[in-house]
């Protein structure tokens, strides 16, 4: 039972335990004061009338309808009385909801707000303080309070990931031009070129990771612009775009007639979450492996074949920095464990979820499930 219904039952209990007591109380004092009254009254009209019966008859006869009498009332108190109670009862029951309802309205607001924080819309929002200083009032501000504390570690998490990464581009950047200039200036030996193309793998390796930082970064903070947007054209255009790099990888990317799927939110990150769930369906898969993207009202999936993957491990790939070391890739190269988890960010920040779910022959099938709005 909820709050509210509680309070509501406990109301209407003691009420009605209360009012049965009062009823039995009444009860026994009307019973004993019929009593007590009647029997001074039949013996007086039993010393006085005599004339057409015997003092015996007239006293019984007295006495029986004194019996009648006291029955009739206690009759009558008791139906009239429980009807009277079971109407009260019914309108204390309808006092005590609106009472509970009234009291509760505070933590109906509580929970509202905790909804839609988990629902993504961010941590930045509050509940306003109404109504007397009470319980609930300092549920109120402890729940502000923890609000406030986990939206500035949240700010200084996505501040600090933001500085660092932006402050790693350029020395980056720096590095690759000075390689790229030692590797194409003349005299330069077959070594030091094979040496600069290995650095420059390694350096476009860092560059990708600070990207995705970076990303990751902005698809937590909260959506300042949502747009309606297409899921189904983002996902033909990118399964356009990814045609060559599947092909080169040999895997297969096919879909059927894509059905619209439109959401409220913003267009680059939508882009980069299907983006995300394409690439890394080609990279993990093998040579003659297919990719499939289905698209229906609210639903994005993307299914592939590849690799077997246990069930346990499904939702730890959406952690940051969360490889399968034993998983190879069709391009040769590990993935930086960043894909997945840039996923989750975007979702969250639409309100939408999403779920890994691994396939029997091996493979994944990646769902996300959106908000429909109208």
């Amino acid at each position: 039972m909820s709050i509210r219904a509680r309070l509501n039952a406990l109301y209407g209990g003691l009420f009605l335990l209360a009012g049965a007591a009062l009823l039995a109380v009444t009860y026994l004092l009307v019973w004993q004061s019929l009593n007590g009254r009647l029997q001074p009254y039949a013996d007086l009209i039993s010393l006085r009338d005599l004339r057409d019966a015997t003092a015996d008859e007239v006293i019984t006869s007295i006495r029986t309808a004194q019996v009648r009498y006291r029955d009739e009332v206690l009759e009558s108190l008791l139906t009239r009385g429980g009807l009277a109670l079971l109407c009260v009862a019914l309108i204390a029951v309808a006092f005590g909801w609106l009472l509970a309802r009234s009291a509760l309205q505070p933590v109906h607001r509580i929970t509202e707000a905790a909804r839609r924080i988990a629902a993504g819309h961010g941590l930045h929002e509050r509940i306003a303080p109404t109504g007397p200083r009470d319980e609930v009032a300092e549920l109120a501000e402890t729940f502000n309070a923890m609000l406030d504390r986990l939206d500035r570690a949240f700010d200084g998490q996505r501040r600090f990931v933001a500085d660092a990464s932006h402050e790693m581009r350029t020395p980056l950047a720096v590095k690759r031009a000075l390689i790229e200039v030692s590797i194409t200036r003349p005299g330069a030996s077959a070594d030091a070129k094979q040496l600069g193309a290995e650095l420059l793998k390694v350096n476009a390796r860092h560059e990708r990771l600070i990207d995705g930082l970076l990303t990751l970064a902005d698809s937590e903070n909260e959506l300042t612009e949502r747009t309606r947007t297409s899921v189904s054209d983002i996902a033909e255009h990118v399964l356009w775009q990814s045609k060559g790099i599947a092909d080169q990888a040999g895997v297969d990317l096919h879909h059927g007639e894509l059905a619209p799927c439109e959401v409220v939110g913003d267009p680059v990150l939508l882009e980069r979450l299907v983006r995300n769930l394409v690439d890394n369906a080609i990279r993990h898969n093998h040579r003659g492996g297919w990719v499939d993207v289905d698209t229906r009202p609210g639903v994005l999936v993307v299914v592939n074949t590849g690799p077997k993957i246990q069930p346990f491990e499904a939702e730890g790939l959406f952690r940051p920095f969360r490889r399968l070391d034993r998983v190879a890739t069709t391009t040769g190269e590990r993935g930086l464990g960043l894909g997945l988890s840039i996923v989750r960010a975007i979702t969250a920040a639409h309100g939408a979820t999403v779920t890994a779910t691994p396939g029997a022959d091996g493979g994944l099938a990646v769902t996300v499930r959106f908000v429909e709005e109208t």
